[in-house]
């Protein structure tokens, strides 16, 4: 649980983030500030957090700017008096900007972009929110989002791949969720404008255990377990959340496949 505890989650518009603050106003978090570039949908998921009983802080950023991710976690403790937690959640990822995705075509700008979200906001949001978790006496801890792409190379994700969390060090306590198929509205967008829905939902859950996506508000419970004091020895881990992507070496044939063609591995 998170009786009590300050907590910041960046990328709280939607998908993960929103199912993350939920959760954590479900755990009894004292106060949440959702952090998003997209104002309207961030003050979605704060209606959704004070219905569930935590007070809620909405915080408009571009995480690209570092003044403005100075200026939000300073706003945050300002405001609350303090913080506990840190939810580098907020992620991007180059399919998203182009199609030109292989490794010796993808722009720079789309580069710079991935890894400007995905790696260096996480570390300023750590430099900036440092002093205030090291004054906390609630088990100050940060939470970064990574994923099974920082375990296992994807095609057509050069940028996305090479991102990898920030470690804090002993004073705050420092880990990681790595997910990998979540049902989130940038897999349904995915999924949505394929040529063959069916298929690419398939390409998504086939190489796991479970045969479906995962939600966020399992990713929820994972990262508030996290954030909590019963998680007080684990830092410095990668805990992979992926419907079991990453313990099985082999892909499930799609449904309507024709047997005779059904094959195995990935």
């Amino acid at each position: 649980m998170l009786d009590g505890k300050i907590a910041i989650v960046t990328g709280a518009g939607q998908g993960l983030g929103r199912g993350i603050a939920c959760e954590m106003a479900r755990q009894r978090a004292a106060g949440i500030a959702v952090v998003d570039r997209n104002r309207q949908t961030a003050e979605e998921t704060a209606a959704l957090v004070k219905n569930l009983g935590s007070e809620v802080l909405v915080i408009e950023c571009n995480l690209r700017d570092r003044d403005q991710i100075q200026a939000a976690v300073d706003s945050v403790a300002a405001h609350f008096g303090g913080l506990d937690v840190l939810v580098n959640n907020a992620g991007i990822v180059e399919t998203t900007m182009t199609a030109d995705c292989a490794v010796d075509t993808l722009p720079e700008d789309v580069w710079d972009a991935v890894y400007e979200v995905n790696l260096r906001a996480p570390w300023l949001a750590t430099k900036f929110a440092a002093p205030h978790l090291r004054r906390s006496d609630r088990g100050p801890s940060i939470v970064n989002a990574c994923s099974v792409g920082g375990l296992v190379a994807f095609p057509r994700a050069p940028a996305y791949c090479a991102t990898t969390a920030v470690d804090l060090g002993p004073a705050v306590r420092c880990n990681a969720y790595a997910p990998g198929a979540i049902d989130t509205p940038m897999a349904r967008e995915h999924v949505e404008n394929a040529t063959d829905p069916v298929a690419a939902e398939w390409e998504l859950t086939a190489p796991q255990v479970n045969d479906r996506l995962g939600t966020p508000e399992e990713v929820g419970k994972l990262v508030c377990f996290l954030a909590s004091d019963d998680a007080a020895f684990l830092t410095g881990a990668v805990v992979p959340i992926d419907g079991g992507f990453l313990a099985w070496g082999s892909s499930r044939a799609r449904p309507d496949a024709d047997a005779g063609s059904q094959g195995g591995g990935r």
